[in-house]
C-alpha cells in the first residue's frame, strides 16, 4: 500500500529545500524527494562537500548555500536522495525510483521544484564530441574538481558563460576565449530597463565584477558573434565564427556552450496543467497564482521550473509555496495569517525580480539560434534536423506532436526536454504564425525513464 503524507516536495534545489523546511515547521508530515545523491540543486550541486579551496573557486554565492542544508536536520523532514520522480498524478499520487526499486507515495499537496534546463543552442556541429553545455561544466567543477581538456572555448550568452569563465580562472585554467554571441542591439533593448534593475543593484555589481575579473585575466573576449559552427568529427577541434568584421577560427579540445535557461516544465506537461507562453524569456511556464498554485488545487510549483529568478528568489517562491500549502491543510489557520507571513517574502521577492526585465532583455537570444540552419540536428536522440522539421512544417505539419508523426523527434531519451523549443521555433517561423499558437510537446509519463522489472514489481 501506498504511504500516506501531507507534503511531497519534488526536487531539493533552493525552492525545494525552503518549501519543505516551513511546511514541517507547521507540523506537516513531509517527505522531500530529489534524484541527486545530494541536496543543493544545480546552483548548491555538492556544496556539502566542497572544501575550502572549491568553495573560493565557485565564489561567495555557491558558499552561502552551505547553510541551507541545515534544513535537513529538522526531523520532520523526511528527505530521500536519489529519488528520481517517473509520474505524478492530479491526485497527488507519485511514482518513483530509488536504490534500483520503484515506489509510491501519496500527498495530500505536492510542491514541484525541478528547477531550470539549459536552453537549447543548435548551430552546426554542436552535437561533435567536446562540445557541452556550460552548465555541464560547471558540474565537473563542482562535482569532481575537472575541467574539461585544454584549450577551452566559451561560447554563447548569459550570465554563466562570465561565471563559468572566471571560475576557471580562479582554478588556474585560462579558457582559450570567451565568444560572446549577445547582438547589439540587445543593449540598446535593454537600455530602458536599466532603472528598474537598479532596484536590485547587486545583480550588476556581481556582473561587472565577474566582468572585471575576466579583463583582469586578460581572456579575449569577441562581442557580437554570429555564424557559429564547431569543427571535427571524432572530437571538437575548433570554432568558426564571425566577429569585428572578420571570418575568425580558434582551436579548442572543449567547447562550452550556453544561451540562458528556461523552466523545466515536464512534470507541469505530463499532468496538462494550463501553461502560458513567456515572451520575454521565450519560454513556455505553468501559469500560476500569486502563491505558487497551479490549475489543481493539489500542485504548487516553485522556484525557476516555474519562472526564471534564481537562486535567491527561488528561496522566497518555495517558502510562499509552502505557506499557502499549509493554509490549504489547515495547519494555519487563517489566510490573514498566511498574508502577515508573507509579507517579507514578497517584499524581497520583488527585488529580486527587479533585475528580470533588464536581463531578459540584454541576454535575448540570437534568432540564428531559435531558428538555425537547416544542416543542423535539432533533435539529438533521433538526429533530426532543422532541414527536416522545415519539410514537415511545408507538408503541413501544424506543431511539435504532429512531428512525431513525421520523423520522431521528441520520441527519445529525453522526451523533448532539449529540443522542444527549437522545434516549435522552427515550426513557427516556417508557418509564420506566432509560436504559442505552435504549442509544445504533449508529454506523458514516465517522465524519466524506468525499467519494465521496476514497473511491473511495483503492479505486483
Amino acid at each position: 500500500m501506498s504511504e500516506i503524507i501531507d507534503i511531497a516536495v519534488i526536487g531539493a534545489g533552493p525552492a525545494g529545500l525552503a518549501a519543505a523546511s516551513v511546511t514541517a515547521q507547521h507540523g506537516l508530515t513531509v517527505v522531500l524527494l530529489d534524484e541527486q545523491p545530494a541536496a543543493g540543486g544545480q546552483i548548491y550541486r555538492a556544496i556539502g562537500s566542497a572544501d575550502a579551496h572549491l568553495q573560493d573557486i565557485l565564489g561567495r554565492d555557491y558558499a552561502a548555500g552551505r547553510t541551507l542544508l541545515n534544513i535537513l536536520d529538522q526531523p520532520a523532514i523526511d528527505y530521500r536522495a536519489g529519488a528520481t520522480v517517473w509520474n505524478l498524478t492530479a491526485q497527488g499520487n507519485i511514482s518513483y525510483s530509488l536504490g534500483g526499486s520503484a515506489r509510491t507515495l501519496s500527498a495530500r499537496h505536492v510542491i514541484v521544484c525541478t528547477g531550470a534546463l539549459e536552453r537549447p543552442m543548435p548551430f552546426p556541429g554542436w552535437t561533435v564530441p567536446g562540445v557541452m553545455t556550460a552548465g555541464a561544466g560547471q558540474i565537473l567543477l563542482k562535482s569532481s574538481e575537472l575541467i574539461p581538456p585544454a584549450p577551452t572555448l566559451l561560447a554563447g550568452n548569459g550570465p554563466l558563460l562570465f561565471l563559468v569563465a572566471a571560475q576557471y580562472l580562479r582554478a588556474g585554467h585560462r579558457p582559450a576565449a570567451i565568444v560572446e554571441t549577445t547582438p547589439w542591439r540587445n543593449y540598446g533593448a535593454a537600455l530602458g530597463a536599466l532603472p528598474g534593475a537598479l532596484r536590485a543593484n547587486s545583480y550588476l555589481r556581481k556582473g561587472w565584477a565577474l566582468l572585471a575579473e575576466i579583463k583582469r585575466g586578460r581572456l579575449p573576449h569577441y562581442r557580437a558573434a554570429k555564424n557559429l559552427r564547431a569543427l571535427g568529427t571524432a572530437h571538437v577541434e575548433a570554432l568558426e565564427f564571425r566577429a569585428g568584421g572578420r571570418q575568425r577560427r580558434i582551436p579548442c579540445a572543449s567547447l562550452l556552450i550556453h544561451s540562458g535557461i528556461v523552466p523545466n516544465i515536464q512534470i507541469s506537461r505530463a499532468l496538462d496543467l494550463d501553461h502560458s507562453w513567456d515572451p520575454a524569456q521565450r519560454c513556455w511556464r505553468p501559469r500560476l497564482g500569486a502563491w505558487g498554485e497551479t490549475s489543481l488545487e493539489t500542485i504548487s510549483i516553485a522556484g525557476d521550473g516555474a519562472s526564471i529568478g534564481g537562486a535567491e528568489a527561488a528561496l522566497h517562491c518555495g517558502r510562499l509555496a509552502a505557506l499557502h500549502a499549509a493554509w490549504r491543510l489547515g495547519a494555519i489557520e487563517s489566510h490573514a495569517e498566511i498574508t502577515r507571513l508573507a509579507k517579507g517574502e514578497r517584499k524581497a521577492l520583488a527585488v529580486h525580480h527587479a533585475a528580470r526585465p533588464f536581463l531578459d532583455l540584454l541576454y535575448a537570444p540570437p534568432r540564428a539560434f531559435l531558428d538555425p540552419p537547416d544542416e543542423t540536428i535539432v533533435c539529438r536522440c533521433e538526429e533530426v534536423s532543422a532541414g527536416a522539421i522545415r519539410g514537415y512544417a511545408e507538408l503541413g505539419c501544424l506543431g511539435p506532436n504532429q512531428t512525431k508523426a513525421f520523423g520522431r523527434p521528441g520520441m527519445g531519451p529525453c522526451q523533448g526536454r532539449y529540443c522542444g523549443l527549437s522545434v516549435a521555433e522552427i515550426i513557427a517561423a516556417a508557418r509564420g504564425i506566432p509560436l504559442e499558437n505552435v504549442g509544445y510537446y504533449r508529454v506523458r509519463p514516465p517522465i524519466k525513464p524506468v525499467t519494465l522489472g521496476e514497473v511491473s514489481a511495483l503492479s505486483g
